[in-house]
């Protein structure tokens, strides 16, 4: 179907976002619900819509930002505002009758429903069965779809990285406050999927050496994870691609660096801090981990000019 004979796609007699979708290759997945995006177009009807429908598996999303008109379907005659919108799928014979003193524009997308089967999700499952078995929707949208459509035209418009993706998303919100209009925001019973026991253990992993690595030691952080000490050891290594003892030696390391860097606290206070026992060790560890002495590189950050050394060491550790 073609309605450029009775619209001018994307006039603009407003400064509305202009979309013209034709040959892009979108599909959308929703609850076993697949949908082929036949076209999206914005235009103003400078002449009424003659009557017509669609094909068996096309349903036309039609939404009204501006403009007045008249919309004749099954047999009756509903009135557009700005703010409207209505679907019109399988064999539901309508016309759209513009007012000349305020010509209505119109957003529309058409989908054509390439497969529908039972999902896994119970909202999306709703979701495509509210779609599917709604042939014919009027009312004014509540779920600020103008929005969503002036995103999908800057995306595109301007195509930026991730565009494509970014459009599909999109459209599957469009079509999921489409069967919200349809609902009336009917609740979910789907309950919010819960982080894994290993999720769980990976935060408790990163707090630990975060926060509280002056006082921690393997079996201290095994019993917090419910693990055997080997369970925990494993973990880290698969996790953070390190030893715990490598982990423990880089909370303390950088700790160390930016106490060094931004306080005026003493190297043997800071030694204490950060948990070694002495002086002595603290120096060892800290210019065997960045190659440089603990006060030779507070007085390079002092004078704004970290020594190469420091820097390749650094950059070797993060890579």
């Amino acid at each position: 179907m073609n309605k450029t004979n009775n619209i001018e796609w994307g006039k603009a007699r407003m400064e509305l976002p202009k979309i013209n979708v034709e040959n892009m290759n979108v599909k959308l997945s929703l609850g076993g619900l697949l949908l082929n995006v036949l076209y999206v177009h914005y235009g103003y009807f400078h002449q009424s819509y003659v009557e017509h429908s669609h094909s068996m598996k096309s349903y036309e999303l039609h939404y009204i930002p501006c403009g007045q008109g008249i919309l004749a379907a099954n047999g009756h005659k509903y009135p557009i505002l700005p703010g409207t919108l209505y679907m019109t799928g399988p064999d539901i014979v309508h016309e759209q009758i513009t007012d000349l003193s305020d010509p209505m524009a119109e957003y529309c997308i058409c989908f054509e429903v390439l497969a529908h089967t039972a999902g896994d999700d119970p909202d999306l499952s709703y979701i495509a069965e509210q779609f599917v078995h709604t042939s014919f929707w009027f009312g004014q949208d509540k779920q600020n779809l103008l929005q969503l459509f002036e995103q999908l035209s800057s995306e595109t418009s301007n195509r930026y990285i991730g565009w494509y993706k970014t459009v599909q998303n999109i459209m599957e919100q469009i079509v999921v406050k489409l069967v919200r209009n349809y609902t009336n925001n009917y609740p979910t019973t789907t309950v919010m999927p819960l982080k894994t026991l290993d999720d769980e253990r990976v935060v408790i992993i990163e707090n630990s050496f975060r926060s509280g690595f002056r006082d921690i030691t393997v079996r201290t952080l095994a019993q917090k994870l419910g693990l055997s000490v080997r369970q925990t050891e494993r973990i880290i290594h698969h996790y953070f691609g390190m030893s715990y003892t490598q982990m423990l030696t880089k909370a303390r390391m950088t700790t160390a660096a930016h106490l060094l860097h931004k306080t005026a606290m003493s190297v043997s206070e800071i030694a204490q801090h950060v948990g070694f026992s002495s002086l002595e060790p603290f120096c060892g560890a800290f210019k065997k981990y960045y190659n440089v002495s603990a006060g030779d590189f507070r007085a390079a950050n002092r004078s704004d000019s970290l020594t190469p050394s420091f820097l390749a060491s650094e950059i070797s550790r993060e890579d």
